[in-house]
């Protein structure tokens, strides 16, 4: 579910029981929409996450590291300035709506303490960091918001700060009998009441209020009987005061075989009856932390990556307009040996032929049974003429069909190879992984190089260097994965041993796999995990029964020029496998 205001509630609860009394220590913005604060407070050092990350906002504690760009943002520089070394004073969830807000007392300009406000919004696309001063005025947001994206409200410099519209909507903390019985005065379906009326509550936590009263979802209100009523209210009021109170229950729920996705809650949902023996958590900082983990690593690659795809993409389109036009020109030159043919009929017939004729009917030697053949001619032309025209037909016709399978060729090598490069970037797990797949386009003169930059600046940064997959079977072996052609390469033909395994899917694109025997005799079963690696590293990842060959690594060889992951093979063996990410050995 998205982040809610229980959740959210359960976040600054926490982080007001940690933070309050300490001091910023340092700031830093590794994402263009993402802000991470570290904080000295009862001695003990934290990590504050904000991110405003419209597929994942959200605020909490987290251990992960991030490597920040060489020349800090604007926004950056601004938190900096006016919240470095500021004293937490009080952290806040105000009316109960998916806001935080951070108050920080710290010196201004003139050297006189103020308090200021780090604001963050938790509302999809439009969430937002927003740094308001102790007037009330916005410094400065990570994203700002002007009159032509936003009607109702503009997030600018200089512009006083207000709360975003309510929606009609009150918060649910101090509960109020009188205003959630007024609530069934209004026609609607029961959930659609309680997430409509109250600020923070998800329609999954409107769906358990209701499982817990045994009252059905889709129940309007006006079928509510009295006692029921109060059963709601009495379920809405018990959850209330859990969270008033700080009683958590941190869980993340598993995704099911029926299609409902893996969510999230720092309360116990009943409707999620069976996905229960998921992640249980300490605090809810733990929870996101996990949670969000592996989807905003594939979220932010996905946005790097987008350029690429799209770039790829471009030039897969045009290798298969190629191939439509290779096509359709083999049909037009198809007949070329009929072309010299009729060429020959004629020089064997020209003593018979006479000038100006318009047809040349002629015996077909070439036919066993010497049937007769209609030849049509043109009457401007002489018979040698006639004849000399076919035959410069068929000669025309011979050089294009060389030429084509030329082209062919060469095209189908640079559709394979494409294909292999979008699934090298399917598969990338980090930055050092995209930058690598650039620079192999780059060098194949797909993209342009990058241009050197200035060796002073970020100097003492290391370009971090990517490597391949690394699991172990469940017998012991080693298995390594290449993430992208160059990476396929340098695991095949240089790192591999000739009594090494090497495994691929059977014309498909996707990985090079190395299992390393280290002198002993590779395993069955290590070769069945291998080979559903192998599938699972590759376009057919999702498919049934996917083809993979595999052979010792010494019949594997690399033609002279050919493309980055392009290898030809011999004396192999293939098996069948499905690909199961359950069923894959460990990743180390």
């Amino acid at each position: 579910m998205p982040l809610d205001g229980i959740t959210l509630n359960s976040i600054t609860q926490q982080l007001h029981k940690s933070l309050i009394g300490g001091r910023v220590d340092k700031i830093q913005q590794p994402e263009s929409d993402e802000i991470i604060i570290a904080l000295r407070s009862q001695g003990q050092n934290h990590k504050l996450l904000l991110s405003a990350a419209a597929s994942a906002p959200r605020i909490h504690f987290t251990k992960s590291s991030k490597v920040s760009p060489p020349q800090a943002p604007m926004f950056c520089m601004l938190l900096r300035k006016h919240l470095g070394s500021g004293r937490v004073l009080d952290i806040i969830q105000p009316g109960f709506e998916r806001i935080v807000e951070m108050h920080i007392e710290s010196p201004n300009e003139m050297g006189d303490k103020s308090i200021k406000r780090l604001i963050i919004e938790i509302m999809g696309k439009h969430s937002n960091i927003i740094l308001v001063d102790d007037k009330g005025m916005i410094m400065d947001s990570i994203r700002h918001v002007s009159k032509e994206l936003s009607s109702v409200r503009e997030v600018l410099p200089g512009r006083v700060y207000s709360l975003p519209p309510s929606q009609g909507k009150v918060s649910p903390m101090p509960v109020d009998r009188d205003h959630f019985f007024s609530l069934f005065a209004e026609s609607k379906r029961v959930q659609q009441m309680i997430f409509q009326a109250y600020n923070g509550i998800s329609p999954i936590v409107a769906s358990e209020i209701c499982l817990r009263a045994n009252v059905a979802t889709d129940d309007f209100t006006e079928t509510i009987a009295t006692d029921a009523q109060e059963l709601l209210f009495d379920v809405f009021s018990s959850l209330y005061d859990d969270v008033e109170n700080g009683r958590f229950d941190c869980r993340i729920y598993e995704a099911t075989e029926k299609g409902e996705k893996r969510d999230f809650s720092a309360v116990l949902l009943n409707i999620y009856k069976g996905r229960e023996d998921g992640m249980h958590f300490d605090c809810p900082s733990q929870m996101l932390e996990s949670f969000y983990k592996s989807q905003d690593v594939l979220n932010r690659l996905a946005q790097k990556t987008a350029d690429l795809r799209k770039l790829v993409g471009n030039y897969i389109e045009r290798c298969q307009r190629k191939a439509e036009i290779h096509h359709n020109t083999l049909l037009e030159i198809e007949d070329r040996e009929e072309l010299r043919k009729l060429g020959e009929l004629l020089t064997a017939y020209i003593y018979a032929i006479p000038e100006g004729a318009n047809i040349a009917k002629v015996v077909d030697f070439y036919d066993e049974s010497g049937a007769e053949i209609e030849i049509p001619l043109d009457p401007t032309l002489s018979p040698s003429e006639n004849a000399q025209k076919y035959f410069k037909g068929y000669n025309k016709a011979k050089r294009t069909f060389a030429a084509l399978q030329e082209q062919m060729t060469a095209n189908e090598s640079d559709l394979n190879y494409l294909d292999s490069v979008l699934a090298s970037i399917a598969s990338a797990a980090d930055e050092a992984d995209i930058a690598e797949i650039r620079m192999e386009l780059a060098e194949q003169g797909f993209i342009k190089k990058a241009k050197k930059t200035n060796p002073r600046k970020g100097k003492g940064v290391k370009e971090k260097k990517a490597k391949p997959l690394h699991y172990c079977s469940s017998d012991g072996f080693d298995i390594y994965v290449g993430k992208n052609n160059l990476q396929n390469d340098e695991l095949t033909l240089r790192f591999a041993r000739a009594t090494d395994i090497w495994m691929h899917t059977k014309e498909i694109a996707g990985s090079h796999v190395i299992i390393q025997g280290a002198g002993r005799e590779i395993s069955e079963t290590a070769i069945l995990e291998g080979a559903m690696l192998a599938a699972y590293h590759s376009k057919a990842r999702l498919s049934s029964q996917v083809p993979v060959d595999y052979c010792p690594r010494k019949f594997v060889r690399k033609p002279r020029g050919a493309k980055p992951g392009f290898v030809i093979y011999d004396s192999y063996n293939t098996m069948f496998v499905t690909p199961k990410e359950e069923n894959l050995p460990k990743l180390t």
